[in-house]
């Protein structure tokens, strides 16, 4: 091979490698160097690093890795009395989780150490990136390769069309077809699909967006339940919760104020069938103000539809049923009466609880003492030796009282459960067999006391409750809009491809037009031969062959064959 056959190669590969740059903002990787001496080349060469593709991939899967715990170990964010358990039950595995912070594992120092660099690793490939993208936009499509017929897509044919006038109808077609486009010389240089890179771009602004929501919402989140009977309420302070955890960033001054009343708890159920108590449908009606003097509302809340309030949400997520109790003294006088929770065991709605008597009560013999009573309650009795409710609906209630005197221990300073009687220092009440007193109501009916010491009425007033959660997390409206982003950007940069489109025009040695067309895209995909044989149709109908020389050119109908050529390296 000659040296001008040599140059002239490598000028082609040159004219090649410049009509197929910057096809994609993706930066560029550049190989290993040693870093230089001095804290200014170590830094330079760690930013590098941390700030390349690959690093960035590796701190995603190290991140996704690290949720596995969080997810399969109890954490005390989450549920401390879980924790707590897993601790007695592993007795070696707890000290070697704790010291890895596996009971905290999103607040843990290496969990958040992989976090920041991942957001650091996403901004450090963003602003260069985007800058890059910008830079092509304000730009024009590089011009038109000597050799077309060295690109992936080509197409030519001869016409009797001035070459002006083939150049005018190509870039009017391409401006058409929405291609960003100019006149380069002798060619129509033209480009398309910068979605794909925008999408790219979003994809990625769409992580940090994400990874701000989780961090925010982690911060400052607020999660707390709360048990309501039917005629009761709730005022949305920290106070008034039967259980409440928030981030570390949170105040009680975030809290929304809002309260609300609820005013009435129905439930359906499958009454037969396979499926026969199975719950059709939960809502609660309830009236709620937002602020100290704003106007009361009334409105359904049900599962899975919840109840918003600026930034909280207040779901539906449990029920019950609250019997009213009466408990007199031996004088007839009421030292007790309140609808009493009663937490279900099953999904018939069996359910137990306790009533404490603590002040007020004197026995037969005007000795003070306190009253404990364990409940047992059936929403649908089915007779017999029946110990578990048969329905979850009040179609046959039937409530067992089984009551104890003496001392509850609630003075002792001890935190007791209110569905918990501690019978420590409780005396059991005897019937006149001398067994333990016990007794089985309907609503309406009144339990004697052994020995006139008072007694218990179940009223006929059966209330029911409704558990809610109360729920603040001021990023999940972010983190919402940055996944649907995420999902568009990478929908965009996986089914839009970037390509780009010449057109040469010249008059031959014969006086006759020569019309080139050829295609490059940023990966092999048969979009883009497709797509120039359609452009080169349109084109051809404007700019049609020669007469004279249908035996001479391989192209000359109304929808050209576009030849596969050899192409430059890819980018």
């Amino acid at each position: 091979m000659s040296k001008t056959e040599t140059d002239n190669s490598e000028q082609d590969q040159r004219d090649l490698g410049e009509a197929g740059s910057q096809l994609s903002t993706a930066p560029v990787e550049e190989p290993p160097i040693a870093p230089g001496l001095g804290v200014l080349g170590w830094a330079r060469w760690f930013w590098r690093q941390l700030t390349s593709m690959r690093v960035a991939l590796l701190l995603l899967l190290l991140l996704s890795l690290g949720a596995i715990p969080g997810s399969l170990i109890p954490q005390s964010g989450a549920d401390i009395n879980k924790v707590a358990d897993f601790q007695k039950s592993h007795k070696t595995l707890a000290p070697v989780y704790d010291k890895l912070g596996l009971f905290h594992v999103y607040s843990s120092v290496w969990f958040s150490a992989i976090y920041i660099l991942l957001f650091v690793s996403l901004v450090g490939c963003i602003i260069p990136r985007a800058w890059q993208f910008v830079g092509q936009l304000r730009g024009r499509p590089p011009g038109a390769p000597k050799r077309l017929d060295r690109l992936p897509a080509y197409t030519t044919w001869r016409t009797t069309a001035e070459p002006e006038e083939v150049r005018e109808a190509a870039l009017k077609l391409l401006k058409k077809r929405r291609f960003r486009s100019h006149l380069a010389g002798d060619a129509v240089a033209a480009e398309k699909g910068y979605v794909r890179e925008f999408g790219n771009l979003v994809f990625h602004v769409a992580l940090i967006v994400l990874l701000i929501a989780f961090a925010s919402g982690q911060m400052y989140k607020s999660d707390g339940t709360k048990l309501v009977v039917e005629g009761d309420g709730f005022a949305n302070s920290i106070l008034q919760y039967d259980d409440f955890k928030s981030g570390s960033m949170f105040s009680t001054d975030d809290l929304v104020p809002f309260s609300f009343d609820l005013k009435n708890f129905h439930a359906t159920y499958q009454t037969s069938g396979p499926s026969k108590g199975t719950a059709v449908s939960f809502a609660a009606d309830v009236d709620y103000s937002v602020g100290a003097y704003g106007k009361s509302k009334r409105t359904t809340v049900k599962v899975n539809e919840p109840l918003h309030i600026d930034d909280a949400k207040v779901y539906l997520v449990s029920h019950g049923y609250a019997p009213v109790i009466t408990v007199r003294d031996s004088k007839g006088k009421v030292v007790y009466r309140d609808a009493v929770p009663l937490l279900p065991l099953d999904s018939n709605v069996t359910s137990q609880g306790v009533v404490k008597v603590m002040d007020g009560y004197q026995d037969a013999k005007g000795v003070s003492e306190q009253l404990g009573i364990s409940l047992f309650f059936l929403p649908t009795y089915g007779g017999g030796s029946s110990v578990l409710s048969s329905f979850p609906a009040l179609d046959n209630p039937v409530l067992n009282l089984t009551p104890y005197h003496g001392d509850l221990g609630v003075n002792a300073g001890i935190p007791q459960s209110v569905y918990q009687l501690d019978k420590t220092h409780m005396k059991e009440f005897k019937d006149s067999r001398g067994a333990q007193f016990r007794d089985n109501l309907k609503p309406g009916q009144t339990m004697q006391l052994p020995n006139g010491a008072g007694s218990v009425t179940f009223e006929k007033d059966v209330k029911e409750w409704a558990g809610f959660e109360i729920v603040q997390e001021p990023g999940s409206g972010w983190a919402l809009g940055g996944a649907l982003a995420a999902i568009f950007g990478l929908a965009a940069s996986l089914f839009i491809q970037r390509r780009r489109v010449w057109v040469r025009a010249v008059q031959g040695p014969d006086g006759v037009t020569v019309v080139e067309m050829a295609g490059l895209g940023r990966s092999e995909s048969a979009k883009v031969p497709e797509e120039l044989g359609d452009l080169a149709g349109i084109l051809y109908d404007q700019a049609p062959g020669a007469p004279d020389a249908e035996d001479d050119e391989p192209v000359t109908s109304p929808n050209p064959e576009v030849v596969p050529a050899e192409g430059p390296e890819k980018r």
